[in-house]
């Protein structure tokens, strides 16, 4: 039977989009106490189905799929710059396509607005008009108000108009922000992205019997399942090493691995693939936050979704990225030797304007990593580091970085670093790493 705590979110999901909420509506409609409407009603914002927005209240919100993560609801674009909701509320959980800036004259401004797009415009109130017919929201800039009778075709076609006290180059630039942070989520694969639902994931209750055991496994071919109590709370794993030897009538909670290894839905899938290779498992069971059942994640599950990763354009630049894209192999060296070069960037110094010690920790990492990958040995997960400043690095020096691999077993591997700034040894690094196969 679901919790209170799940019923509540239920009846969140299924009110309308755009319907305002409150914690006191919630918890007289479920007849559940403020305290637990409120945590529900925060937890169904973490999940992405209301928005709260500050002078306006928490609305019901489209929940994004996947591939759209990047654009952005009207409502986050009121956190974003901090606005006012002047009209317009019914539509503050659409989304946006595109923003317009509106620094051109009237008639060159509309044949760039359309339907969902957001018009960034001063106080000119001819424009928040057109642009609303158009079927496009409006933020005006500079804390600026606009007439009545705009505010009322606002509300009457459900789409926002926004005051901020920003100026139009600083919101510009905020949403800019916001979308490209956006992009890098993107390509963050989770957990949740991949699993294998509740609903076709085969397990079995402690109560149940090893024949059950061995009657799931002629159907399915599968060695591995979850082992639940009868609230869907996961209490352990069962495979075919645990059965062997014991009776058919024997419990299977007798027999089973006890507080397995398990995942959330949020966890990267980067993440999981480094435990799977860590402790050797094959599946693991995806819990939510009391620890109940959600799916199944394998490790083909997650090698696939690697592989996808692998071949996406990217979308959006972490640090990292920045870092590792101004690596480059040094050519014109002896076979079999690799030698890398990178330029240290303003971005990958310190407060002293030398190199900072995340920058050359990813460098070392990464270079580690192509000489693996040169060898067709598969990708690193680095296990333990050790690095030594020698000498510090200044902004604008071109260092080299010589890795060696001192050892490469099937699973596993160690990498000797030398890292030299005009001839001269400035940093050494040792890694100890485990080998993730792609292939």
């Amino acid at each position: 039977m679901a919790t209170k705590h799940e019923q509540i979110l239920h009846y969140i999901d299924e009110l309308p989009v755009g319907e305002k909420i409150s914690v006191r509506q919630i918890a007289k409609a479920m007849n559940v106490s403020e305290g637990t409407a409120y945590r529900a009603i925060k937890d169904a914002e973490n999940k992405g189905y209301v928005s709260t927005i500050e002078r306006v209240g928490t609305i019901r919100i489209e929940r994004k799929k996947r591939e759209n993560i990047e654009k952005l609801t009207f409502a986050e674009v009121i956190n974003i710059v901090d606005g006012q909701v002047l009209g317009g509320r019914a539509g503050l959980h659409k989304t946006l396509n595109k923003f317009v800036i509106g620094a051109m004259k009237l008639e060159a401004m509309m044949r760039y607005t359309g339907a969902g797009n957001l018009l960034i415009v001063g106080n000119r109130t001819n424009a928040h008009e057109l642009a609303l017919k158009a079927g496009a929201a409006v933020l005006i800039t500079g804390g600026f108000d606009t007439d009545e009778h705009v505010k009322k075709l606002a509300d009457e076609l459900q789409m926002p108009i926004i005051s901020t006290s920003y100026d139009t180059f600083t919101v510009a630039t905020m949403i800019n922000r916001a979308i490209y942070d956006q992009l890098i989520k993107k390509e963050i694969v989770l957990v949740e992205d991949i699993l294998t639902s509740l609903e076709s994931t085969i397990y079995l209750t402690t109560d149940q019997t090893v024949s059950d055991w061995y009657e799931r496994n002629r159907e399915t071919l599968h060695s591995r399942f979850p082992v639940v109590d009868h609230n869907l709370r996961v209490q352990g794993m069962v495979t075919s090493k645990d059965v062997i030897g014991h009776e058919p009538d024997v419990v299977i909670e007798k027999v089973m691995t006890k507080n397995p290894m398990t995942v959330s839905g949020k966890t990267s899938v980067a993440s999981s693939a480094h435990m799977m290779v860590w402790e050797g498992i094959e599946v693991l069971p995806v819990v939510d936050d009391s620890n109940k059942l959600e799916g199944m994640i394998s490790r083909q599950d997650v090698l696939k979704a690697l592989q996808m990763i692998q071949r996406q354009p990217q979308v959006g630049e972490t640090l990292d990225d920045t870092v590792t894209n101004r690596i480059s192999l040094v050519q014109g060296r002896p076979k079999g030797e690799e030698v890398y070069q990178c330029e240290i960037t303003p971005q990958m110094t310190n407060h002293l304007g030398t190199i900072s010690y995340g920058v050359m920790t990813t460098i070392v990492t990464e270079a580690s990593n192509r000489v693996f990958r040169s060898t067709k040995k598969g990708d690193l997960v680095v296990e333990n580091m050790t690095i030594y400043y020698l000498k510090p690095v200044q902004i604008d020096s071109m260092i080299e970085i010589v890795p060696k691999v001192l050892e490469a077993g099937r699973k596993s591997g160690k990498v000797d670093v030398e890292v030299f700034n005009d001839g001269v040894l400035v940093g050494k690094a040792l890694l100890v790493c485990q080998l993730i196969d792609r292939n």
